[in-house]
């Protein structure tokens, strides 16, 4: 395990061991953990971005997507039915 040196405004420090001493953990623990936690929010960002970049190249190279009210509509209903099949994708180029 390697070591870093955060340097903190001492207003930001406070309120971190403050936290920590809520949570019963070390300074050093919140830290660890709240950076964890910014990294994985960081790497779910970067794939949910990825994913819609491939979705978008996807329709403009097929001409096929899906009408917002039909995906509203998929959204509602699988709320109380996981099973409910995907809205059809239609042409949306003129």
């Amino acid at each position: 395990m390697s070591t870093t040196t955060l340097k903190l405004p001492d207003e930001l420090k406070q309120k971190a061991v403050a936290a920590a001493q809520d949570l019963g953990v070390t300074p050093h623990a919140f830290m660890v953990d709240a950076i964890r936690q910014a990294t994985e929010a960081a790497e779910q960002r970067k794939q949910f971005v990825d994913e819609a970049k491939s979705a978008h190249a996807e329709m403009l190279e097929t001409g096929l997507g899906y009408e917002p009210a039909d995906v509203l509509n998929y959204l509602r209903h699988r709320l109380e039915s996981p099973d409910i099949p995907r809205p059809t994708a239609k042409p949306w180029r003129k």
